[in-house]
């Protein structure tokens, strides 16, 4: 094994070795301490390891694949340093609850699924892992209080089981088209374009993958979990976490091919939902309901990136959209963390903390010299001129004006006693993250090639990026005025419609549950086993 296979397998194996310790409580009481370094591994290998090594588990009848490409390594090492930092900040959390078991164990499961997901390879890892990420990352959220958390905990579940089963299907097509029975996800998305079952295959990855993501209208699981998980857990998930959809998109689609049909249609969804997400976040005054929001936007116009390439058949748009990705990472992990911070800290303490919130705020707009301002021009060429950029250009301004909302209900949210100080622990893991989502970007910039900087800083490329915030900003002070004449839509809006169905549902749970425990009594199920064989003796004897 060489040093590079060795960092992949460091990367991985020790928060399962973490989880997998977590079966002695004696050692799970102290896992908390660890959460900082359990991702360091991964993000060594973001950082060292070479994109053509290959660490294969198994033998040759059945072996799991992880490799890192480049889109990968950017959000791995993005992700790990968000998962140390909330770590930190969870394990100053966790010293105030008397039961962190659960949080502890489903942490660990989760960022053992996250790593894994980024890092697989073939298709059975990728599903696999995506499993292990989903049932962690609910778990997480079952660690919020009272029955809303049970309940979006259980939307979430519900929701990613859905997603998985057309996922599932559509990695099986996949498969059927693959030359040569390979099952490596590289093979398979080069076997897309000339495979008979193309146009279904992609509707079922499309479908699964952009639930997973939070596409509208079917992204009403992301303000329910994001609102009820406790603070550093919804960092993760809404950092990390919906990243690994994206990479599954990039890695799956065909970038070499244009497929102009599938491409617009996806467009057209992620740019439908990039407005909705902010149109509903404006009339949300909890600021983790804002910001789970602002993720439906921020996703869907991501995902409209990836779709105005795959119409093209650009090849750089798994680099853009990776780029984009890592940098609403770094930013909507460290807006949450702020949130935690922020309401622990009294109001004369608060501007220290506001402050960095306001800059990596805007600069989701696209705020000049910030990450977000480079990957607005990232993304800008893929886009065009035409409908989608029009539309990219009014995202700009609906997410200024969304941010500056954010900002003004998070400034309401500080602590009782006016002298009250956050944790030191918080605000150092808090201001770490800040500080990386304002600096990590600038060095992937300069690091991958995007586009050279002179032109992301030319005065053209600032005021392009700078009016859409200042519209942004005027259209606040007018949303300011109109104060609370602006309607309260519930959060989850129309996942609403759920709640009528839930009384139904629990019926026809109780109802199967009965007919399953009458079918395994002895006698019947005796009874059926034998009409079972005569049925199948009499289409023998008539075949």
């Amino acid at each position: 094994m060489n040093l590079d296979q060795t960092l992949l397998a460091a990367a991985m194996g020790l928060p399962l070795l973490l989880l997998l310790a977590c079966a002695s409580a004696r050692l799970r009481r102290r896992m908390p301490a660890l959460f900082v370094l359990a991702p360091l591994p991964a993000l060594a290998a973001a950082l060292w390891a070479g994109h053509d090594s290959m660490l294969v588990l198994g033998n040759t009848r059945f072996a799991l694949r992880f490799a890192l490409d480049l889109p990968g390594a950017m959000l791995l090492g993005c992700a790990a340093v968000l998962w140390a930092l909330a770590g930190m900040f969870a394990w100053r959390y966790l010293r105030e609850r008397a039961d962190s078991d659960g949080l502890v164990v489903c942490w660990l499961m989760t960022l053992t699924g996250c790593v894994g997901v980024f890092l697989a390879a073939d298709m059975i890892g990728f599903y696999f892992l995506l499993a292990v990420l989903s049932v962690g990352a609910s778990g997480l959220v079952l660690q919020g209080e009272g029955p809303q958390a049970v309940r979006a905990s259980a939307i979430y579940l519900g929701l990613a089981l859905l997603a998985e089963a057309f996922l599932l299907a559509g990695l099986i097509l996949l498969a059927q088209a693959t030359p040569d029975g390979s099952l490596l996800i590289r093979d398979a998305a080069a076997a897309l374009p000339g495979s008979p079952w193309r146009d279904l295959t992609l509707i079922l990855l499309l479908v699964g993958l952009g639930m997973k993501a939070g596409l509208v209208p079917l992204h009403f699981w992301m303000p329910l979990a994001y609102g009820e998980a406790p603070i550093p857990a919804a960092a993760v998930m809404s950092g990390a976490v919906v990243k690994a959809s994206i990479l599954a998109l990039i890695r799956f689609l065909p970038w070499s091919t244009a497929l102009p049909d599938a491409g617009h249609a996806l467009a057209l969804i992620g740019l439908f939902g990039a407005i909705y997400g902010v149109l509903i976040g404006i009339t949300q005054s909890q600021p983790k309901l804002i910001l789970a929001y602002s993720s439906v936007s921020q996703m869907g116009f991501l995902v409209a990136v990836i779709g105005m390439g795959l119409a093209a058949g650009d090849t750089g748009t798994a680099l853009a959209a990776a780029f984009y990705a890592a940098h609403h990472l770094l930013v909507k992990g460290a807006l949450f963390l702020a949130v935690g911070v922020v309401m622990l800290t009294g109001r004369r303490h608060r501007w220290p903390m506001l402050v960095p919130a306001a800059v990596i705020a805007l600069g989701l707009g696209g705020l000049p010299l910030t990450g977000g301002a480079l990957t607005k021009y990232a993304a800008k060429d893929l886009l065009g001129e035409g409908l989608a950029g029009s539309v990219a250009v009014v995202s700009s301004i609906a997410t200024t004006l969304l941010m500056i909302h954010f900002l003004r209900r998070l400034s309401a949210m500080t602590a009782v006693e006016a002298d009250a100080r956050a944790p030191a622990a918080m605000v150092t893991a808090w201001l770490a993250m800040a500080l990386a989502s304002l600096l990590i970007p600038w060095a992937l910039y300069l690091a991958i090639p995007i586009d050279t900087l002179p032109k992301a800083v030319a005065p053209a490329a600032l005021w392009a990026a700078l009016w859409p915030v200042l519209v942004g900003a005027l259209l606040a002070l007018g949303l300011d005025r109109l104060g609370t004449r602006i309607p309260q839509v519930p959060a989850g809006d129309v996942g609403e419609v759920l709640y009528p169905l839930e009384d139904a549902s629990m019926a026809a749970g109780g109802w199967c549950e009965r007919v399953d425990a009458f079918t395994r009594r002895w006698a019947v199920s005796c009874i059926a086993l034998l009409l079972v064989s005569l049925l199948f003796g009499w289409t023998l004897m008539v075949g």
